[in-house]
């Protein structure tokens, strides 16, 4: 029963991997700004973390993609602060 568990893995393994590699090597793909577009996101990211410690600035974009989709902010939500 594991042989045949991890056989069918593989292949379901196989199938994203061929699929992943499709959409990046597509005409449409625009890998670059993808690309472009999570180094960025991650580069936020880390600064966020680390700004406690560092004594940086705000989130800057996170903080305020966070604000605009109502997540951290709990008046569009309707929420209540500190549940």
């Amino acid at each position: 029963m594991e042989k045949g568990t991890a056989t069918i893995a593989a292949i379901a393994s196989a199938i994203i991997g061929l699929a992943i590699v499709a959409v990046l090597v597509s005409q449409n793909a625009q890998t670059s700004t993808v690309l472009t577009s999570a180094g960025t996101a991650f580069g936020t990211v880390i600064q966020a973390a680390v700004s406690p410690v560092t004594g940086g600035g705000s989130t800057g974009t996170l903080g305020n993609l966070l604000t605009s989709s109502g997540v951290g902010n709990y008046g569009a939500t309707g929420g209540t602060r500190g549940l």
